[in-house]
């Protein structure tokens, strides 16, 4: 009955958002074409390379990976400066985007893990990305830089180990079950080749998924000439985020041009974009051994159990990622930058509030919160509410809120929300009063 209840929820929100949507307001016209823009870049851009390969990994997680050695190393029992080192090492590894950690995250807590170790490795994954804290602090400045990684780092641990806190009693019924389990059976092979395995298939998803920072130099077919960033790019359009003004643009503006109207667009050179444009090769030799050790160490019943579970985790992950992305571009619309800056001009307690509270709903692909905040920056946003933008919005966004909550229930959601607020909202401050 539960369930039908929220199938008929949902039906009825389409239908009523479909019968009052004002079509004719300009704006609403101008969501609604966002919305479909950066659905369509999410599809084009990120689905194929980042959030299928989680999905396999997700499914070999469960379905190769034994639940006692999860149970071992990330469980409620498990030695707790280990878990939570793993879990914060094994994030930070990935590099990804909080969309695409999710299917991972997905599986090592279906297989047990604690959810203090499992909630420090979704935030670790999109938080702590080595080159995101590399590029913040060389375009954004050093010391929002070191703060962001000084405040991940500690982030991952603390929300981990305050999730075991305010959950505990259902970690201990979960530990209490993990002890009456009967002694797991022999693996079928060591661990060192479901290591190797698992490995091979998250390095591909870490070239696959390589990404392009987009600095170019864009030539129009009417002569002009400017610096600026690619946004995305969808089949006939190209977004940029200005870096020096452009007739009535100024720096920092977004602006999309039809490809038709480019003459030119030329990237810089940098070690970033070179491993980029190879990035296909790379993956392709791991695509490669992950092929062969499937072929050569596992029987045709795993591999079907595997392409089952990697099919159950898209049915369950996939059509709330698409919706998500789809309302966050149509709210972006209706809530440009230079509306949001506005609310974040200094160091208050609001405006720390207001920008961890974006953060946590709007999607950033990775790196792109980056240009972003740049532009937000020169709009007049106090580097406080900056920090704590770039500390809640690549952890959090809505498309990961609804799988969270899929995951894990209402009650655990709404938590990890909170403390990522919170936390953001008061580490934002105290850092803005220091280098505001």
């Amino acid at each position: 009955m539960r369930r039908e209840l929220k199938i008929f929820g949902a039906l009825a929100t389409i239908f009523i958002v479909a019968y009052v949507l004002p079509l004719g307001n300009p704006k609403v016209q101008a969501a609604v074409q966002e919305a479909f823009r950066l659905l369509q870049w999410y599809a084009r851009n990120h689905t194929l390379a980042c959030v299928v390969p989680a999905l396999f990994i997700a499914g070999a997680i469960v379905t190769f990976l034994s639940k006692d050695s999860v149970v071992r190393y990330l469980g409620p029992t498990a030695n707790v400066p280990l878990a939570y080192a793993v879990a914060s090492v094994a994030g930070c590894v990935l590099a990804v985007c909080s969309c695409s950690v999710l299917p991972m995250f997905a599986g090592i807590y279906s297989l047990g893990a604690g959810l203090g170790p499992a909630t420090a490795f979704l935030y670790s994954g999109p938080g702590i990305n080595v080159l995101a804290i590399f590029l913040s602090a060389r375009v954004l400045g050093f010391e929002i830089g070191a703060g962001r990684f000084i405040g991940a780092v500690v982030f991952s641990v603390v929300i981990g180990l305050l999730m075991a806190l305010v959950f505990r009693s259902g970690e201990r019924a979960k530990a209490a079950a993990a002890a009456q389990m009967p002694e797991p059976e022999k693996p079928r092979r060591s661990i060192g080749k479901t290591a190797l395995f698992l490995a091979s298939m998250i390095l591909f998803l870490v070239f696959s998924d390589w990404y392009n920072p987009g600095n170019v130099v864009v030539k129009t077919t009417d002569g002009r000439q400017f610096e600026a960033v690619t946004i995305h790019e969808t089949k006939d359009a190209i977004r940029f985020q200005l870096e020096e003004d452009l007739g009535e643009n100024r720096t920092g503006d977004k602006v999309t041009l039809r490809k038709s109207d480019l003459a030119d667009v030329q990237e810089r050179k940098t070690w970033v974009i070179r491993l980029h444009h190879i990035r296909w090769y790379l993956a392709g030799l791991c695509a490669l051994a992950v092929f062969i050790m499937a072929w050569r160490w596992y029987e045709r019943d795993e591999i079907r159990e595997w392409m089952h579970n990697t099919w159950e985790f898209a049915k369950l992950l996939v059509p709330l990622l698409f919706g998500g992305v789809f309302v966050v571009g149509f709210v972006s619309m209706l809530l440009p930058e230079k509306q949001v800056a506005q609310y974040v001009g200094d160091n208050a307690l609001g405006s720390n509030l207001v920008a961890s509270v974006i953060g946590a709903f709007w999607y950033f692909a990775t790196l792109t919160e980056i240009p972003i905040t740049q532009a937000l920056m020169k709009l007049g946003m106090h580097k406080g509410p900056v920090l704590a933008l770039l500390l809640a919005g690549p952890a959090l966004s809505l498309p990961n809120i609804l799988v969270i909550r899929k995951v894990m229930g209402n009650a655990k959601t709404i938590v990890f929300i909170a403390l990522v607020v919170v936390m953001s909202t008061i580490v934002g401050m105290l850092f803005g009063a220091i280098w505001g």
